[in-house]
């Protein structure tokens, strides 16, 4: 049996990796045309700000693919002949599979803005936008960054490291409050405005100007101002990279349709991590999920059902974490964010400075979500209580349990009184 799998980030390796575990005689063959090793994506800006070298963000030496039989093909799929099963490259090249899985990741958002494929206009996701950035910065005083969340925040950061002065253009009214509860989305936009970014609010792009050689010179914004610059960063969020489904007829809405196997109902293909759509009957959306532990989860499944095993995809209770520069942040189950509140639930909430504590509970006082900024605690406690349905007043006493901030770190005490333990 030959397994191709198109995509080397998280989910696609995994797949290749799960495969091999479960069949010694499997060939497998990992096809990206971005470069020859899986390395990690969110170690971007690590590159950039010259903590490591791409070498170090390699999660496995390079003999490792060849010690588990796994082969590297570098090239862009042009189409999909699912009819032949067969892959067939940009430069002419052709592949056979008899098992076909899409990792192909997710591609930075693009609204059709004036201007937008002007040189030096660029998202941060991929080893290319890298390039470009550091290609700009010689000529670079001022970037206009477009669109909040978590890349634009990092982007942010690697740019101040480098001594340039940064706009940053967010439609909310404060930064990630689509993701954020109030109290959250104002500790962050204070911090941005304390590392002397100028974060403009309500306001979003409307034009990128061209300077006259082809390149970006400045942005006109909705509310009609000019902002001169000479890079322009689109952090607008990203969507499913459907370009190859779409151009081999496969079945796509937001992202490639597939079942919770991670089929598609394309005979012999399948689809995981950021791009795949998971269809759920019945349910208000199908399922997207495109944070790199899901993308981890997906490939898990998705190997087992490649080799003609039935497994479903469970993503259990929701977590992430990130950080805004020095701040860390952690999610887990359900929080409603400042734009989208739930009445049913109920916020607890202890806040101390820059630390941050939130606890959501249901109508019976069941623990169902937490927040914490600044604050660390340890994922396993705090899913098991969620899965348990512990209520509040069995989780507070105990929330120095979940902490794993160095010893006598203030905060836990007083937040479980504060919040009514």
């Amino acid at each position: 049996m030959h397994v191709v799998i198109v995509g080397n980030g998280i989910a696609g390796v995994t797949v290749a990796r799960h495969v091999r575990k479960r069949d010694r005689k499997a060939k497998i063959t990992l096809v990206s045309g971005e470069s020859d090793h899986h390395w990690s994506r969110p170690a971007l800006m690590y590159i950039f700000m010259g903590h490591m070298g791409y070498a170090q963000t390699k999660p496995y030496p390079d003999k490792f693919w060849r010690k588990n039989r796994i082969d590297l093909v570098r090239g862009w799929v042009e189409r999909v002949d699912t009819g032949a099963r067969e892959l067939r490259f940009q430069d002419g090249r052709t592949l056979d599979y008899d098992a076909l899985v899409l990792a192909t990741g997710s591609v930075p958002n693009r609204f059709g803005w004036p201007g937008q494929d002007l040189e030096r206009v660029q998202g941060m996701y991929s080893l290319d936008d890298l390039r470009g950035l550091d290609a700009a910065m010689p000529d670079t005083e001022r970037a206009v960054i477009v669109g909040g969340g978590l890349i634009g925040i990092e982007l942010a950061e690697m740019l101040l490291t480098r001594g340039k002065q940064v706009t940053f253009l967010v439609r909310e009214q404060a930064y990630w409050d689509n993701v954020l509860p109030p109290e959250e989305a104002a500790l962050v936009t204070e911090l941005v405005r304390h590392h002397g970014i100028d974060l403009r609010l309500q306001t979003e792009l409307a034009e990128i100007v061209d300077d006259g050689h082809g390149r970006a010179g400045g942005v006109v914004t909705s509310t009609g101002e000019r902002i001169a610059c000479q890079l322009v960063g689109l952090t607008a969020g990203v969507r499913p990279n459907t370009s190859l489904a779409k151009a081999s007829d496969l079945p796509t809405g937001r992202g490639i349709l597939v079942d919770r196997t991670l089929r598609s109902a394309t005979d012999g293909v399948f689809a995981c991590g950021d791009c795949a759509e998971i269809e759920v009957p019945g349910a208000e959306r199908n399922l997207l999920q495109q944070v790199w532990y899901t993308g981890r989860l997906q490939g898990e499944v998705c190997a087992a059902n490649v080799l003609g095993e039935h497994v479903e995809y469970d993503p259990g209770i929701w977590f992430n974490s990130a950080k805004f520069f020095d701040l860390e942040y952690q999610t887990y189950g359900t929080v409603p964010s400042a734009g989208r509140p739930d009445p049913s639930l109920t916020h607890h909430v202890w806040q101390q400075g820059q630390r941050l504590v939130r606890v959501v509970c249901d109508q019976d006082d069941v623990v169902v979500g937490f927040n914490l900024m600044g604050v660390r605690f340890r994922h396993r406690v705090c899913e098991a209580w969620i899965a348990a349905r512990k209520r509040r007043s069995e989780v507070l006493p105990e929330l120095r349990r979940a902490g794993f901030d160095p010893e006598f770190s203030p905060g836990l005490s007083q937040a479980a009184l504060a919040l009514g333990a």
